[in-house]
């Protein structure tokens, strides 16, 4: 891609979801969210082939609705309100819609299906974007109206991601679906919190994104897209390859790793206003995203047979040098947990 061309859409991409996050308008965050779903397009088409476009065009059409839903809603809401406010959501009916809307854009449960077929047929480095980058907007919204969202939808949408996104990776042996139906989970467990503690949201957010981030980058070392190419990474950067199955053991939630810090958190919360049942619920379907997260960690490094290296050695690895800023990532993706009494007292 032409570097011009790429700074313009990157430009284009950050310019809508910031516009997002700041305006007051509803009709305003109506344009930073096609600014941002037209710009993101042509990045999820890099590598021109079949499985990305068809990706690309599942992504747009399913923000299209999304967006026309946003605008039916914020329409109806004016004719009840009289003015565009962002904080005046006063409709039952427009709030439902909305939120319905921005679950759409995040991938929440029930409208998750677009997530791994997009993940799946695009770039490493797209994925990386649309994982992390694309869902700061929507959650932003969700985060301002967040008081007058309907709790019941919002749960029942949280539950169902949640258990979605533990049995959906089950059966996957791709790393870009695996990721995906993580990235359903983990919006899942922020969806829950929204209403009683949006703090802790962004928290649960923070601490995702660095996860995300890091993972996807030691993919990229290798294009790591499948976990019998992760295998053979032992043989050349077996460092590299062990860090990323425990970033993985700590996106699935193991209790010494930062991946826990939020669930942990969230179930207080929860159980702090009396969600106890919802809660032990959402615990026991976090135990399916550590499972397939030990699966791979298993037949990654447990299952391989005596043999020598010229077998599984495979051509194109980058130079991982360039890749010494990924330290401080790697450090607040896994050993965090220390700092959560200081959290819970600053809360």
């Amino acid at each position: 891609m032409n570097p011009m061309v790429f700074s313009l859409i990157i430009t284009t991409m950050m310019s809508g979801t910031l516009l997002v996050m700041t305006s007051s308008h509803w009709f305003m965050v109506w344009v930073g969210f096609e600014m941002n779903m037209l710009a993101i397009i042509p990045l999820l088409t890099k590598q021109h082939n079949p499985r990305s476009t068809e990706a690309a065009t599942k992504y747009f059409l399913t923000q299209a609705t999304a967006s026309m839903l946003l605008m039916m809603a914020a329409i109806i809401n004016l004719l009840y309100t009289g003015h565009w406010s962002l904080l005046k959501l006063i409709s039952p009916t427009a709030s439902t819609m909305m939120t319905m809307a921005l679950a759409m854009k995040l991938g929440l449960s029930p409208f998750h299906f677009w997530v791994p077929e997009v993940a799946q047929g695009i770039p490493l480095s797209s994925g990386l974007i649309l994982l992390t980058w694309q869902k700061l907007a929507p959650l932003s919204i969700l985060y301002m109206i967040s008081p007058i969202i309907d709790l019941n939808l919002l749960m029942i949408m949280a539950l169902l991601s949640i258990g979605i996104g533990g049995w959906g990776g089950l059966n996957q042996t791709q790393l870009r679906k695996i990721l995906a139906y993580s990235s359903i989970a983990h919006m899942g467990w922020m969806a829950s919190i929204l209403t009683y503690n949006p703090t802790m949201m962004l928290l649960n957010l923070y601490i995702y994104i660095m996860m995300t981030i890091t993972t996807f980058l030691l993919l990229m070392i290798n294009s790591t897209t499948t976990m019998n190419s992760l295998s053979y990474m032992w043989n050349k950067l077996p460092l590299i390859t062990m860090i990323i199955l425990v970033i993985m053991m700590s996106m699935g939630g193991l209790p010494p790793l930062t991946g826990f810090l939020p669930k942990w958190l969230i179930i207080q919360e929860l159980v702090k206003n009396n969600n106890i049942i919802i809660s032990t619920i959402m615990a026991l379907l976090a135990l399916l995203n550590l499972y397939f997260y030990t699966r791979i960690t298993y037949t990654t490094s447990l299952t391989m047979f005596p043999t020598t290296n010229n077998t599984k050695i495979t051509w194109q690895f980058k130079d991982p040098k360039h890749l010494i800023y990924l330290s401080p990532m790697i450090i607040i993706s896994t050993l965090t947990l220390p700092t959560s009494p200081v959290m819970m007292i600053l809360e």
